[in-house]
C-alpha cells in the first residue's frame, strides 16, 4: 500500500462519507470489461441464520443473557441496537430484515439491503461474505418489487451482482442501462469508478472520477481518488495536481495538513 493510500484512508475516516470509505480499499481482481471487482461465489444453500447462531454462541454469559431477554420479548429494534453496539452489523442486518418483512415497505427493504451490503466490509469470517451479498440482493429485490423505479436501489443491486455473484456482467449491464437514462447520477458514476479502480483499470477510473466532478464539483473526495489513480500509473505531476486541488477545496484543516506533508514528500523525491 502506498503512503498516499494510507493517507487517504486516514482522511476518509475523518472527512468522507461512509459510501466512499467502504469502497476505498483496493482488492485484487480479475480484469473484466468496465467491471471492477473480484466476485464472491454464492451458494444456493447459504443461510444467514447459521452465522447468527454462531455469533450468539460466542457472546459472553452476561451479553448472552441480555440478548436472550430481548429475543424472548421479540424486541427486534432493541436486538438491532444490541448487535450494532457489539460491532456486528451483519447480525444487526439480519434483525433489520425482519423489521423490513413486517413493515413490507420499499424504504425498509432497501435499508435492509444497504445494511447487509455495508456490513460486508467489517466481517472477519470471509465465508460469510457470499451469504451477506445474497441477503443484500434478496432485500434489494424485495424493495424494487414495491418501488421498481428506485434508481439507488437498482444501483446497489447491480453492485451486489458485480461484487458478490457468479454473474457480475448482470450487474454491469444493469448499470449501463441506468446510465442511458441517468448518466449524471453521481452514485452511478462512483460505482463505475470504484469498480474500475478495483480491477486496476486506472484510465477508466480516472474518466469516471472526472465525470463525478463534472456532475458535482463539491465532491472533492474525487480528487483523492484521482491522485491515487495517477500515482498507480506513476504520474507524479498529476498526482500532485490532484492533491493540491483537494487541499484548495477542503475545509478540513487536519486533512489539508496531512495532504500537504505528502505533497512535499512527492516533490522532494
Amino acid at each position: 500500500m502506498t503512503k498516499l493510500r494510507q493517507t487517504q484512508l486516514l482522511l476518509l475516516g475523518i472527512a468522507v462519507a461512509l459510501f466512499v470509505l467502504l469502497y476505498i480499499a483496493p482488492k485484487k481482481s480479475d480484469h473484466l470489461p468496465e467491471k471492477e471487482g473480484k466476485t464472491a461465489a454464492t451458494s444456493p444453500s447459504a443461510n444467514i441464520e447459521s452465522f447468527v447462531k454462531t455469533a450468539t454462541g460466542l457472546l459472553t454469559p452476561e451479553l448472552k443473557q441480555q440478548h436472550d431477554v430481548l429475543l424472548n420479548k421479540k424486541a427486534t429494534d432493541s436486538l438491532i441496537k444490541f448487535w450494532d453496539k457489539n460491532k456486528r452489523p451483519d447480525i444487526a442486518s439480519f434483525y433489520f430484515e425482519k423489521t423490513a418483512a413486517q413493515s413490507n415497505t420499499a424504504l425498509n427493504w432497501l435499508k435492509a439491503g444497504d445494511r447487509y451490503y455495508y456490513s460486508i466490509r467489517f466481517i472477519r469470517d470471509q465465508d460469510e461474505m457470499p451469504v451477506l451479498y445474497q441477503s443484500a440482493i434478496r432485500c434489494y429485490e424485495n424493495g424494487l418489487k414495491l418501488e421498481p423505479n428506485n434508481t439507488d436501489g437498482k444501483i446497489m443491486l447491480a453492485a451486489c451482482y458485480v461484487e458478490g455473484s457468479q454473474d457480475p456482467m448482470k450487474g454491469i449491464t444493469m448499470l449501463r442501462e441506468l446510465e442511458k437514462t441517468d448518466s449524471n447520477n453521481v452514485k452511478l458514476q462512483l460505482n463505475f469508478a470504484f469498480f474500475s479502480a478495483k480491477s486496476q483499470q486506472w484510465d477508466k477510473a480516472i474518466k469516471r472520477f472526472e465525470k463525478v466532478l463534472q456532475i458535482d464539483s463539491t465532491y472533492i473526495e474525487a480528487y483523492l481518488h484521482l491522485a491515487d489513480a495517477y500515482e498507480q500509473q506513476g504520474n507524479k505531476i498529476k498526482t500532485i495536481e490532484m492533491l493540491e486541488k483537494y487541499v484548495a477545496n477542503t475545509n478540513d484543516i487536519a486533512a489539508a495538513q496531512e495532504i500537504k506533508k505528502y505533497i512535499l514528500q512527492l516533490k522532494e523525491n
